[in-house]
């Protein structure tokens, strides 16, 4: 029996997310931006937006709704993600709405949802009851009592990001950044303007037409245009952003692309310098990397339910320092503790100049010591049956399992995680090994034909 009450289908677990207009259109737009200052009972709030072509009509909407509950709305304007989580800590508001779709495809859009501090708002945190209220709220009658006050974050917002990193300590690279035409572009010259580095910038103006697809570096189809960036201008770096740039995705001086795993263990010793003992959340999906090289750098590894609600909640009960997931989201402590796609890189490349290696050194020895499949999706009509099949066979022969977020399995020498997506039919597996990339291959390739039959 389904004990959540009923909500618009574009309610997702974490936030809201669906096809525009049929799922998702200024109406309930509305609606939500009514019922979320209701519910949260706030008198003040933000609202920016992505560049998607629908975004614009649904931020006014939101807006609207929340003027009508009585709220003072602080409009930030075009943004990225980040910007609306740094803005209810930095004004003190009571929460902010950012209107975005990330990554999802051209005729989608969404909304992320924070309360005062940037604590997000999820399926169990309040979500799903303000998608059923939003359902059946009625606008109050007369004019609306709230007002909507333009302004400009941008400057506040690029302090804030060179205090909690080390620009001091970043020498005169060569750096290609590509925004995919998303919002990281105007955020990306801001912050230029202050670093050593010679910038080239690729797909820098926001597009919501995305006329270079839609901006998605996990996809290996949209990495060509920064790997090959990278190597015609001889960089000694490349970055490249989601949508809403709060994924932030590196490549090598040779324009080859880097798992985002092997960043976690990189920012986590970087972080933990500064930090001696800190605590450091990671997600099990790729694991072995990460807990050594945040024990040899005197930190405590703690796992967790990957899902950026999740980790947030996570680093706010251990005071972690740190939190890093091998999707590319990494979560700062001194930053609300949410993710942000322009500190890591901010951190990496303090890391390449002081260590005066090149990225691509910094990680191998990481990359041979733990070899990993990166993550592999197979859309299946009954996911659980799979996911059975797969303890069964390997179950009793694993020295350890860990359920914390699907079947994670210790072999010993090797080890995988394979768990349900949240949002569709598709299960995701993760394959590591110690040390030996042929056996990595070969179980991730048995495991593949185990899933796929």
């Amino acid at each position: 029996m389904n004990s959540h009450p009923a909500k618009p289908a574009c309610f997702k677990a974490y936030d809201i997310r669906g096809r525009v207009p049929a799922e998702l259109d200024a109406d309930l737009a509305f609606r939500i931006g009514l019922t979320f200052a209701r519910h949260l009972g706030g008198s003040r709030y933000v609202v920016g937006r992505d560049c998607r072509l629908s975004s614009a009509e649904l931020a006014g909407a939101v807006t609207a709704g929340l003027v009508a509950a009585g709220a003072e709305v602080m409009d930030i304007g075009l943004c990225g993600t980040e910007m609306v989580y740094y803005a209810p800590w930095a004004h003190e508001t009571d929460g902010g709405i950012m209107v975005t779709a990330s990554h999802n495809p051209m005729d989608h859009n969404g909304m992320k949802l924070v309360r005062e501090g940037a604590r997000p708002v999820s399926g169990d945190s309040g979500l799903n009851e303000i998608g059923a209220e939003a359902l059946e709220c009625v606008a109050p009658d007369g004019e609306p009592s709230g007002r909507v006050v333009h302004r400009d974050v941008m400057d506040g917002y690029v302090r804030t990001m060179l205090e909690l990193s080390r620009p001091g300590d970043i020498g005169p690279l060569k750096v290609v950044a590509n925004a995919g035409n998303g919002c990281a572009g105007p955020a990306l010259k801001a912050l230029a303007r202050h670093l050593p580095c010679e910038f080239i910038l690729v797909h820098e103006e926001p597009d919501g037409t995305f006329p270079h697809g839609i901006p998605n570096p996990l996809l290996p189809e949209n990495r060509a245009d920064t790997a090959e960036a990278v190597r015609r201008h001889e960089a000694d770096v490349g970055l490249a952003w989601d949508g809403d740039f709060d994924r932030c995705f590196f490549f090598d001086e040779r324009g080859e692309f880097i798992e985002g795993y092997y960043l976690v263990g990189m920012l986590a010793a970087a972080l933990l310098r500064d930090h001696p003992g800190g605590r450091v959340i990671h997600d099990p999906r790729l694991v072995w990397n990460t807990v050594e090289m945040v024990e040899s750098a005197g930190g405590v590894p703690v796992m967790s339910k990957t899902g950026h609600a999740f980790i947030k909640e996570r680093m706010r009960a251990e005071d972690a320092v740190y939190g890093g997931e091998m999707s590319a989201h990494h979560y700062f402590r001194d930053f609300a503790y949410c993710d942000s796609g322009m500190l890591p890189w901010l951190h990496v490349l303090a890391e390449i100049s002081r260590s005066g290696k090149p990225l691509s050194a910094l990680v191998a020895e990481r990359m041979a010591r733990f070899p990993a499949s990166g993550e592999i999706n197979r859309r299946l009509a009954d996911p659980d049956a799979a996911l059975a099949d797969i303890e069964a066979r390997y179950g009793p022969d694993a020295e350890s399992i860990d359920r914390t977020d699907g079947l994670s399995c210790d072999m010993g020498r090797w080890r995988f995680n394979l768990r349900k997506s949240n949002t569709e039919p598709v299960l995701r597996l993760n394959v590591e090994s110690r040390g030996d990339a042929e056996l990595m291959r070969r179980r991730t390739d048995e495991l593949l034909a185990i899933i796929d039959a």
